[in-house]
């Protein structure tokens, strides 16, 4: 029997290509985003229901869940995908700004595993497999918001395989690291720009320094980690999506706190 995965922010990057890999893989997927009307590619290939999900509208979310299941029967895997990054120092962050990393990144991501979990405890069986990022595990700076979201997805992650084991249900955390995708496109947001000017010679220094980062075109090694998170059948709980992200991982893991704030600030120039 076929089984069946919901993918968040399947409109581009990660998400687009995971829906692609699952579906030469013959499985049923259910590619959310916030505007399927637009889409022009996913939309024609069979077993892909295309829905209407944003992550901050829970009646959307419940939407998408009910009309997967209706088609496909259940959801075996969960790919919370969609988030987004803002870049920019704290102290010019309003409230809204604040609230909506969280909202996207963290309490979408949450509203979703809630809407999907009723099933799976049923059938006792599934995977939730949460994308994090390098960024859920070190830091860079001017992205305190972005990472506070993503060390909160890896603790939300490893503590809710307690909870869920019992009742068949597993969890993955894929973590990539420097990828041309949207991210740094429609996918990136810059706090406040009118923000005290002491912050400005090293936050423009900072982007020059992401903007000529060097990043990896092959997005499908993303996909491919999400599909061994999905199919491997282990307790595993980190993927790191590729060698460069594995590394860096390591390297935080080596340093202590001060050695490895020197590096980073000697870095971006701070």
């Amino acid at each position: 029997m076929k089984k069946t995965i919901l993918i968040t922010g399947a409109s581009s990057g990660f998400g687009r290509e995971t829906v692609k890999l699952f579906n030469a893989k013959n499985w049923n997927v259910i590619a959310t985003m916030r505007s399927p009307e637009k889409e022009t590619e996913l939309n024609k290939l069979d077993n892909v229901l295309l829905t209407k999900l944003d992550v901050t509208n829970k009646q959307s979310i419940q939407s998408s869940v009910a009309a997967g299941i209706e088609k496909f029967g259940c959801i075996d895997v969960l790919v919370n995908n969609a988030g987004y990054g803002a870049f920019g120092e704290l102290e010019s962050a309003t409230e809204e700004e604040i609230r909506k990393q969280f909202d996207v990144n963290f309490f979408g991501l949450i509203a979703v595993t809630q809407a999907v979990l009723p099933g799976m405890r049923e059938n006792r069986n599934g995977v939730i497999i949460n994308i994090s990022s390098v960024g859920g595990r070190l830091t860079f700076p001017y992205c305190s918001l972005y990472h506070a979201t993503k060390f909160a997805v890896e603790g939300l992650t490893e503590s809710l395989q307690y909870e869920l084991n019992q009742f068949g249900i597993s969890l993955k955390i894929v973590e990539p690291g420097g990828y041309k995708t949207e991210f740094a496109g429609s996918s990136m947001s810059i706090l406040n720009a009118d923000g005290p000017a002491d912050y400005k010679p090293s936050f423009e220094h900072f982007m020059t320094m992401i903007a000529n980062w060097p990043m990896s075109e092959n997005i499908v090694e993303v996909a491919e980690a999400i599909y061994e998170a999905a199919t491997d059948g282990d307790e595993k709980l980190r993927y790191p999506a590729d060698i460069h992200a594995a590394e860096l991982i390591q390297t935080r893991h080596r340093m202590g706190d001060l050695d490895f704030k020197k590096m980073m600030a000697a870095q971006f120039g701070m």
